[in-house]
């Protein structure tokens, strides 16, 4: 299957990412998170003082796919949910359930035990609101549940923006 495209423009000061909501394959529900997260890969164009940004989407749904898109300006994010038909997004009306949260601390901590399922997708993503990049966590296996594991480690008196799809 080809996988599709679609391009958004940022105004200045707006640094938008978009992930796709996979749901979890059947087979794997009973120990897994229903939902999961993938972060859209993309290219970038400076048009201006904008920036045209072409995200890419490799393994599309056959019928339509839903995206969780965050535009980070500064202090403050909006959030907003779509849906990808064919190469055209539609801003969806119908809100699905979503947790978000600022995390802070004063100190280094760890924000972890967010469960995997076995092909290694997560359910929570955790972004630096200031540079847009992903936290990546460091997987572990917890042998008390039997199930592949990550944590992410917080820099202390740093905001983060994390999401989880419920």
């Amino acid at each position: 299957m080809l996988g599709k495209h679609f391009s958004i423009t940022d105004p200045k000061d707006v640094n938008t990412v978009i992930y796709k909501i996979n749901e979890t394959e059947k087979e794997f529900l009973k120990d897994s998170p229903k939902y999961t997260v993938e972060r859209l890969d993309y290219t970038e164009q400076i048009i201006g003082e904008n920036k045209k940004k072409t995200f890419f989407i490799d393994e599309p749904n056959k019928d339509k796919d839903q995206l969780v898109i965050l535009s980070f300006g500064k202090e403050k994010v909006v959030v907003n949910v779509g849906i990808l038909e064919g190469m055209q997004v539609k801003i969806s009306k119908k809100p699905i359930p979503m947790k978000f949260k600022t995390l802070y601390s004063e100190k280094e901590e760890e924000y972890k035990d967010f469960t995997y399922t076995p092909n290694l997708k997560r359910p929570i993503s955790i972004i630096d609101p200031e540079t847009t990049e992903e936290i990546k966590p460091t997987l572990y296996y917890d042998e008390k549940t039997n199930e592949v594991k990550g944590k992410c480690k917080l820099k202390p008196y740093k905001s983060y923006f994390a999401f989880e799809i419920r």
